[in-house]
């Protein structure tokens, strides 16, 4: 077994990662930006029933400083760069999110070469591979790269592509032989651990606690959080990973019409604030005249992004759950760690 770290470490996919790697046998270090923070990944993944959790070594590290990735990369054979940063609305200057991101994904490599680490994977994204193309009935795979100069692309869709793109041209001019992979997640789903969840679940919490009254026509790609840590995994100890990208998706896209159905059917009462119906986007349009969180979903209305995971299913024998299993996964896990304002658990 590996010694890996595990960067970002409280985060949703972070902490799960974490746990799939212990129940493997996996010695793990991750990385916090607070060491205060080590309660709190103690509790999620005991929420995972992750065997001996009180062995993983937690180093203070934060991607936009040098201090600490040297120990952090102490003795590791792998690492899997998860870390990154996610603005909770669009920055009034995308560097704000798009050097962080470069600069911390670099950081981390260089850290992990100087330390002879064998293979770094790195968790990228869908939106460094789909976007900036316009409306296309196009199937996205492994060779396309999102046009950070295309429409629709936000700061943090542009970051996703510089960062990718820096990594891949580090590891091929600097590299000094450590191998690189790439997972490529679309919205991440599935069960959480804490209240540390990714941008995906608000949609979830939002249907669920009657903040979202109408469906908008929005599609989205997803795949569930445990299915992306198993392929994470195998891209870190598969040979003919090296070198690769591969796309974490569970089959076609699912509209937000078709994610509130799914839930009332699965969950019942605890659903009952789910939308039944969809709003029209000419409306989203005009109500983000004035009300500027809407405005990024905008170039978003009525796109339909598909995507083939058949590489990832193919090279390293991934099989993800499908996608209503990783949407009632989500729902259900809010519900049961009572992360929903007046829910009681029921499921």
């Amino acid at each position: 077994m590996s010694h890996v770290l595990v960067t970002g470490g409280t985060g949703f996919l972070g902490s799960r990662t974490i746990a799939q790697l212990l129940t493997a046998g996996h010695t793990v270090t991750t990385t916090v930006r607070s060491l205060a923070r080590r309660p709190d990944l103690e509790r999620m993944l005991a929420v995972a029933g992750a065997p001996h959790a009180d062995g993983v070594t937690c180093v203070e590290a934060d991607l936009t400083s040098d201090q600490g990735w040297d120990r952090a990369v102490q003795g590791v054979d792998h690492v899997l760069h998860v870390a990154s940063p996610f603005p909770g609305a669009g920055p009034k200057n995308e560097d704000e999110v798009i050097v962080p991101a470069r600069d911390g994904a670099l950081r981390v490599l260089r850290a992990a070469r100087d330390a002879g680490v064998r293979r770094t994977v790195l968790t990228s994204s869908f939106a460094a591979v789909g976007y900036g193309h316009g409306r296309t009935g196009r199937t996205f795979d492994e060779d396309d790269w999102t046009r950070t100069d295309g429409p629709g692309v936000s700061a943090y869709i542009k970051s996703k592509t510089v960062a990718e793109r820096a990594a891949w041209d580090f590891v091929e001019r600097e590299g000094g032989g450590m191998e690189l992979a790439v997972v490529n997640p679309v919205g991440i789903f599935g069960p959480v651990l804490g209240p540390d969840y990714s941008a995906s679940i608000r949609i979830i919490h939002a249907m669920l606690t009657g903040g979202m009254r109408a469906a908008p026509p929005i599609w989205t790609n997803t795949v569930d959080v445990r299915d992306v840590a198993d392929l994470q995994l195998r891209a870190m100890t598969a040979p003919e990973a090296a070198g690769q990208r591969y796309l974490a998706l569970a089959g076609e896209p699912m509209s937000f019409h078709d994610i509130a159905l799914a839930l009332r059917a699965h969950l019942g009462e605890a659903a009952a604030k789910a939308p039944t119906r969809s709003a029209p986007a000419w409306l989203l349009r005009l109500l983000a005249t004035v009300n500027p969180p809407l405005r990024e979903t905008v170039p978003q209305l009525g796109v339909v992004r598909r995507a083939s995971n058949a590489k990832a299913r193919k090279e390293l024998d991934w099989s993800p759950r499908s996608n209503e299993d990783a949407v009632v996964a989500t729902a259900r896990s809010l519900v049961r760690l009572g992360l929903l304002e007046g829910l009681a658990s029921r499921s």
